[in-house]
């Protein structure tokens, strides 16, 4: 029987708009876009030209630091753009996608019967490194170092998160078939969490891993809470992480001996008429997603993943290469309320029970809902950040880039993530992912 902890601090934020648990179908675009900026700690040298033509699986561009990390293109077809930004940073690779996708065979391989290296040059040759995550620095794995435990998340709990039993139906092969192939990755264990609601065998039954569920608010899904309370990651150590729907892909590429990155997508968030789960493959545009299932005559925010942690993007926006949920929630910008920074109006919510919440759920849009300001001392962090770390000082520590008080203040435990519920409650109203982020970012740079 697994173990369990219990997480107390934390939030569950009341939002409208779970999706239901119905698969309505899949969702193709005509062009599909890779942008580089999601895959953090990387710096993309392209092995593309416009009107060259890929497979999916064909590697669209590679690090620049670590050149075995390729990046593969989802969709076969015609590249058709490569967008550049300031200082010519790529946005993004832009695919005109043929109706009947052509993959590259990189044949069908018996996982049990590799070895660590073997199963590691696969992902690398496949483009498929990316589904890695490291910490310290929250950024993809680099293949170089040794992991010292891998931690995989089977649940999410952010707000209007998806249902990973629903996801995970009939990948439950492909999904242990990556754990196997992730546990000769590693000299240490593998860990997999879990939540008591969860019902997939896929998940409850897994092999070649150490089993514990996590129970309480959000982040109670997050990796990081969960290698914080099992096996907190000290200076010199490197973890890899990843979430199961992630496994489940990398398996999937050993089973099928292709690169198949089609994702189970939640469509969620209050401004949606009839939400539910649609197959897409990454980078798809998701404007037809939107058409006719939106609010109309009011301004939306459409979000690629969660409330909390998800990328902005527009109407005509892709599928980012981690997501699985698509969010679209009211932007805020044309309500005008009198007082209503005072107003103790019954649709008000308040994580500190400013207003009587009656357990209702709410329609929130993306408004601040006030101005930046210093930080101020209140212990509102703690009440929501269930890690062994002082989250205010680190906050501090990592504005002033105070290395040796980072250091000692877990920052090589965290990611952006984490700290998304702080931010949220923030009477000082900082963007305190970015700031964390920058200073990941910053330190990488400083320490390797």
């Amino acid at each position: 029987m697994a173990n369990l902890i219990k997480i107390k601090k934390g939030l569950q934020i009341p939002l409208i708009g779970t999706s239901e648990e119905v698969l309505r179908g899949d969702i193709t675009s005509e062009f599909v876009r890779i942008c580089p900026s999601d895959f953090h700690g990387i710096t993309p040298k392209p092995l593309v030209k416009v009107n060259d033509r890929v497979k999916a699986g064909e590697a669209l561009f590679y690090a620049k630091d670590h050149e075995e990390i390729l990046f593969a293109s989802p969709v076969s077809g015609v590249v058709t753009a490569i967008e550049r930004g300031a200082k010519r940073r790529i946005l993004n690779f832009e695919i005109k996608s043929d109706s009947a996708i052509e993959y590259v065979d990189y044949g069908i391989k018996n996982v049990s019967s590799l070895s660590s290296d073997e199963i590691k040059s696969s992902l690398l040759s496949a483009g498929i490194w990316f589904l890695i995550h490291q910490r310290p620095y929250d950024v993809v794995a680099n293949p170089e170092k040794q992991a010292r435990d891998i931690f995989i998340t089977g649940f999410d709990s952010a707000p209007l998160a998806p249902s990973y039993d629903f996801i995970l139906k009939g990948q439950e092969k492909d999904f242990q078939t990556g754990l196997d192939a992730l546990a000769k990755l590693t000299s240490g264990k593998v860990y997999l969490s879990i939540s008591p609601k969860t019902k997939s065998v896929a998940l409850r039954e897994a092999k070649n891993v150490v089993i514990t569920e996590f129970e309480g608010p959000h982040p109670a899904g997050n990796v990081g809470v969960q290698i914080n309370h099992l096996k907190p990651v000290n200076r010199g150590e490197v973890v890899w992480t990843l979430n199961a729907l992630d496994v489940a892909l990398i398996g999937r590429f050993f089973n099928k001996g292709i690169v198949d990155l089609t994702r189970t997508i939640a469509l969620t968030g209050s401004e949606v008429k009839q939400t539910g789960f649609y197959k897409m493959i990454i980078g798809t545009e998701l404007s037809s997603l939107f058409n006719n299932n939106i609010t109309e005559g009011i301004s939306i925010r459409y979000i690629s993943g969660n409330p909390l942690t998800g990328r902005k993007i527009n109407k005509n926006g892709v599928l980012r290469a981690y997501d699985s949920q698509i969010t679209v929630i009211p932007e805020g910008d044309d309500v005008h309320e009198l007082v209503g920074w005072a107003s103790l109006s019954a649709k008000r919510y308040s994580a500190g029970a400013t207003y009587l919440t009656h357990n209702k759920k709410y329609r929130l849009d993306a408004r601040i809902l006030g101005g930046p300001r210093a930080i101020i001392v209140s212990n509102e962090y703690d009440k929501v950040f269930p890690m062994d770390i002082f989250p205010e000082q680190l906050i501090k520590a990592t504005i002033a880039f105070n290395i040796d008080k980072m250091e000692q203040l877990g920052i090589y435990e965290v990611a952006p993530e984490d700290f998304a519920l702080c931010e949220f409650v923030d009477t000082s109203k900082l963007e305190i992912q970015r700031i964390i982020r920058t200073g990941l970012d910053l330190l990488r740079k400083e320490m390797e």
